[in-house]
C-alpha cells in the first residue's frame, strides 16, 4: 500500500484491467488519460477531506492524538477501486460530450454506478489511516566511490522508516555504472517523521534486494560493500494502515 499523497493512486494498466477498450477510445477521441487520473484524484481528495473533517468520533481520541488529515490516508484496495471507476467515468463522460455516442453514455453510467458502489464500500469498511505517515522517498543520490563491486550497471532505491520501524513507499531507482569501484548512496529531502532508511540494489529496476541488515541512520550515507545481495527482501508497496476508520454515510456528489 502507499499513502494517498504519494502520487497517482492508479495507473493506465489498472484502468485497462477494468475496461480493455480504454486505450482505443482514448486514442480515437484524443483523451489524456493521465490528466483524468489526476483530476479524479483531486476530486477524491476533496471527498476524503470532507469525510475526515466531518467525522469527530469519541473513539478517535483513543487511537489518534489529532484529527486525521489527507496526509494520513493510506490507499486501500477499495479506495483504489473508487479512483479507477471515477477515472473511467470521467473518460467516458468526456468521450460522450465530444461525440454524443450512446455507447459512451452507457459506459459512463456503468462506471458511475461502480464508483458509487466502491464509495459506499469505503464508508462501510473505513478509510485507512497511518498514525505516523511516511512520505514516499525521493530519488537518492548515487555516486562512484572507492571499492570493488563487480563492474556493472546497478539500480538503487530507498525507503524511509519511522520510529515504529514502519516503511514508506520506495523511491524510483537511481542508476550507477561501476568500473573498479563501488558506489555511495545518500538520501535527499528527509521527512520529519523519518529516523532511518533502507537501501535496495539490483541489476534491474524490478529485481532489487535489501542490502542493509538494520535501518541506516537518517543522516547517514550507505557505502555499498564489495558483495551485492542478490536474494532476500525486496522493496514493499508502502505503509500499511494502522486503523480503518468507518465513515458516516454521505451523499456522493456528481
Amino acid at each position: 500500500m502507499a499513502l494517498f499523497t504519494d502520487g497517482l493512486v492508479s495507473a493506465m494498466e489498472d484502468l485497462i484491467a477494468q475496461d480493455s477498450q480504454l486505450g482505443n477510445v482514448a486514442s480515437v477521441e484524443g483523451i489524456d488519460v493521465t490528466q483524468k487520473l489526476g483530476l479524479a484524484q483531486e476530486e477524491l481528495a476533496l471527498e476524503i477531506i470532507t469525510l475526515l473533517s466531518g467525522s469527530r468520533r469519541a473513539e478517535l481520541a483513543v487511537w489518534l492524538s489529532t484529527q486525521p488529515k489527507i496526509e494520513n490516508v493510506v490507499v486501500t484496495p477499495v479506495l483504489k477501486l473508487w479512483h479507477i471507476f471515477r477515472t473511467l467515468e470521467m473518460v467516458y463522460g468526456d468521450a460522450y460530450s465530444s461525440q454524443l455516442n450512446d455507447r459512451y453514455a452507457a459506459k459512463r453510467d456503468q462506471f458511475r454506478e461502480r464508483a458509487t458502489w466502491a464509495y459506499e464500500r469505503l464508508l462501510l469498511l473505513g478509510i485507512g489511516i497511518a498514525w505516523s505517515p511516511i512520505p514516499r522517498a525521493q530519488l537518492p543520490q548515487v555516486v562512484n566511490a572507492a571499492g570493488s563491486v563487480p563492474d556493472a550497471t546497478y539500480y538503487a532505491s530507498m525507503t524511509w522508516t519511522n520510529a515504529k520501524s514502519e516503511e514508506g513507499s520506495p523511491s524510483l531507482p537511481s542508476t550507477i555504472t561501476t568500473a573498479a569501484s563501488t558506489f555511495l548512496v545518500q538520501p535527499t529531502t528527509r521527512p520529519a517523521v523519518a529516523i532511518g532508511w533502507n537501501i535496495y540494489v539490483g541489476s534491474a529496476p524490478d529485481t532489487l534486494y535489501r542490502q542493509n541488515s538494520t535501518a541506516i541512520g537518517a543522516n547517514q550515507t550507505w557505502l555499498q560493500p564489495n558483495v551485492v545481495e542478490v536474494a532476500g527482501a525486496g522493496p514493499g508497496w508502502g505503509q500499511a494502515p494502522n486503523y480503518l476508520m468507518p465513515m458516516p454515510r454521505m451523499i456522493l456528489r456528481g
